[in-house]
């Protein structure tokens, strides 16, 4: 074989992912122009390999092939090699994860993807093993099977990418009929609404909570959609089945009992043995839909693991400037979990006298119910446990704390799980909106500061000179321009620090960002918006996501956003965008919510009315808390001291000393009231 002719080049990144790889006997490239460039002055096929920092079988495949020096010898001579942090490019991953989806019928991560030297798929697969293994190909029998069919069947090679680029750009091609073209019925209708709920609960696991089978993902979605369809119906069902949901995830092992914070899913459908990997975005949608389940029910348990969870993400997640990093690793000492489990034998030498009652509480056996070691899982209610146990509630629930505070004590000296410090635009407004949801719900005044502090961390260090934003931020430096969800999800943000702060400042920037996302994201024939910026050349088709997957689509929030600006700047065109988008949606929102759900929770919105409420006068910010903890997922809220120009909600209103209040709908207002009590039944 010929002798290697590059190096590693990923020691040069700041993406922790791409680090880890830095390493490696693998001549890696980041994806860039000089990499594309090579394998067409070469013609060589490109190995494109996806990835993330807390990804298990991403480090698997890495120690048992990219580590290798024989497998490393046919990569480097037969191939391109790029390595991309999935979260970096969210962009490039999705396009290859859907030609491999296209491929093999199903996709995950590490995602490894053949390209022609012009950057089109023609095969691809996740994990592959060292050696011939659960009916797959090794890796070294793939490089060597991919190389020679390149020799020798390029033609047929060819063809085939071809083929997986009809098949990207026709999925790119939903809702391709032009905007209001074709005559739909509306789905704003009640009876969607139903519809809607009844196909969720047709996937509920009406015994352990969630939606679906092994492995089960929090779905955070579908339960925000049944808590409002109980909001706006008293649906019990509805309610039940969300609240389920929710607690079986709290008691079970998916969140961390001692540190708080959830992890990405569960392997099993009890939620007891997660995948233990922490991201920062699951952690900020599940504090956004536990803040809703408090304002309806007011049981104390969301409360406390609102406080938990974000006392994890603030902990083991902020950086000291401000802002959030992305995600803590599954695994430690190169094993899933170990520094989440115990021992049983480590759990009694730790609580002496106390520790009988804690195993049976957690569930923690000699034999282990997890692959011979104990995850912590509350079998039962902590009332009802004590209730069977005869002991009183607070008295039981003092012991638990105590012995909680001596086992994470213990496990803080373990060595830690990885994390991965890159901070991302997306994820941290995620965070800022959970943070205000979290002060709205509960008033604690710490969130909104979090919520402030992140934002201004954000405008600070991930804008450019000519206002546009980026992507990623580490190491002092942000970069890689921003996707439609950035832009999308800071908007949501945005709207959300203007009702908890009453400042006008965070909707004129929400107007300007919406602005700028519809001049240079929207795709013109059909409204819906693509993930890239117009202006990005390094891809080879430009997709609309619409699916509202482990995030929320940025057309959903989008779609949102028009509606919720559209009515507070009285801008018919941004309203009806929004609507139209929906429309065309419709029948995949009716059918599978579970795959959009942030679109059927716009779809409630629209249906069910919007609120629009507006406080003036001297003391009108006093009365943002007691506002905000009413549940109203559809208003629109204004308070403000002075008249201020630019904002329709506002003319015609009295700002006298004395407070007034207005509920209004299609700017129609009913009479004004000054007394705060008074006021609550118009809502």
């Amino acid at each position: 074989m010929m002798a290697y002719q590059y190096t590693n080049q990923l020691i040069h990144e700041t993406s922790p992912y791409l680090l880890q790889h830095a390493h490696n006997p693998v001549n890696w490239m980041p994806w860039s122009e000089l990499a594309l460039q090579k394998a067409k002055e070469e013609n060589k096929p490109i190995l494109v390999s996806i990835g993330y920092a807390a990804c298990h079988w991403c480090h698997v495949m890495e120690r048992e092939s990219f580590e290798d020096e024989a497998t490393a010898q046919i990569m480097n001579e037969y191939f391109i090699n790029i390595k991309i942090d999935r979260e970096e490019r969210p962009d490039l991953d999705h396009i290859y994860m859907d030609a491999v989806q296209a491929i093999t019928g199903s996709g995950g991560w590490p995602l490894n993807v053949f390209l022609t030297p012009d950057c089109k798929p023609f095969f691809g697969g996740t994990y592959f093993p060292p050696d011939r293994a659960y009916n797959r190909m090794s890796w070294k029998e793939t490089l060597h099977a991919i190389h020679q069919s390149y020799q020798q069947k390029k033609h047929e090679i060819e063809a085939q990418a071809d083929n997986l680029m009809n098949h990207l750009l026709n999925a790119n091609a939903f809702g391709i009929t032009k905007v209001g073209e074709a005559q739909k019925p509306s789905i704003f209708t009640q009876e969607n609404l139903a519809l809607i709920a009844d196909n969720i609960l047709k996937q509920a696991d009406t015994e352990w909570g969630g939606f679906g089978n092994a492995p089960k993902f929090p779905q955070t979605f579908s339960i925000q959609y049944l808590l409002r369809h109980y909001h706006f119906t008293k649906d019990e069902t509805a309610l039940q089945q969300a609240l389920l949901s929710l607690d079986k995830m709290i008691y079970g092992g998916i969140y961390d009992q001692l540190g708080g914070g959830f992890a990405r899913y569960s392997t099993d459908s009890k939620w007891l043995a997660p995948h233990f990997e922490k991201m920062l975005y699951d952690n900020a949608l599940l504090i956004g839909v536990m803040s809703e389940a408090f304002q309806i029910t007011n049981n104390k348990l969301y409360a406390e693991v609102i406080e938990q969870t974000i006392g994890f993400i603030e902990r083991e997640m902020l950086h000291t400037s401000g802002g959030f990093y992305s995600a803590l690793d599954a695994d430690s000492e190169g094993v899933e979990g170990k520094f989440y489990t115990w021992t049983k034998a480590e759990v009694d030498a730790l609580l002496g006298n106390d520790s009988a009652l804690y195993c049976e509480y957690y569930n923690v056996v000699p034999e282990g119910n997890w692959e011979h070691a104990n995850i912590l899982w509350v079998q039962e209610p902590l009332q009802d446990f004590a209730e069977r146990k005869v002991i009183e509630a607070h008295d039981l629930k003092a012991i638990i704390q105590r012995c909680n505070a001596k086992l994470f004590a213990q496990r803080s000296t373990k060595i830690r799980p990885q994390l991965d410090d890159k901070i991302l635009l997306g994820w941290n407004t995620l965070t800022i909106t959970a943070l205000c949801k979290a002060y709205a719900a509960t008033g604690v005044n710490r969130y909104k500061q979090l919520a402030l502090n992140t934002y201004h961390f954000l405008v600070k260090t991930f804008q450019a000179n000519d206002g546009s934003l980026y992507h990623t931020y580490k190491n002092n430096q942000a970069k890689i321009p921003a996707f439609l969800d950035d832009y999308a999800y800071l908007i949501q943000a945005c709207i959300h620090l203007q009702e908890v702060t009453g400042e006008f400042v965070y909707v004129t920037k929400a107007k300007k960002l919406t602005e700028y996302v519809v001049e240079n994201f929207v795709e013109v024939d059909t409204g819906f918006f693509y993930y890239t910026h117009q202006h990005q050349q390094d891809v080879i088709v430009r997709k609309k996501e619409v699916y509202d997957g482990a995030v929320p689509s940025g057309n959903a929030i989008m779609a949102n956003n028009l509606l919720y600006l559209g009515i507070l700047f009285n801008n018919l065109n941004w309203r009806n965008h929004s609507l139209d988008i929906i429309n065309n949606l419709a029948t995949a929102i009716i059918r599978y919510p579970t795959s959009f759900g942030v679109w059927a929770s716009v779809v409630q919105i629209q249906t069910n009315g919007i609120k629009e409420i507006v406080a003036t006068g001297a003391d009108a910010k006093n009365y943002l808390k007691p506002l905000l903890q009413v549940f109203l997922p559809n208003k629109i809220m204004q308070t403000a001291i002075f008249f201020e120009n630019g904002f329709p909600l506002l003319e015609g209103k009295e700002f006298a000393k004395e407070t007034t209040f207005y509920a209004c709908e299609n700017y129609a207002c009913k009479e004004p009231v000054n007394n705060f009590i008074n006021f609550l039944p118009k809502l």
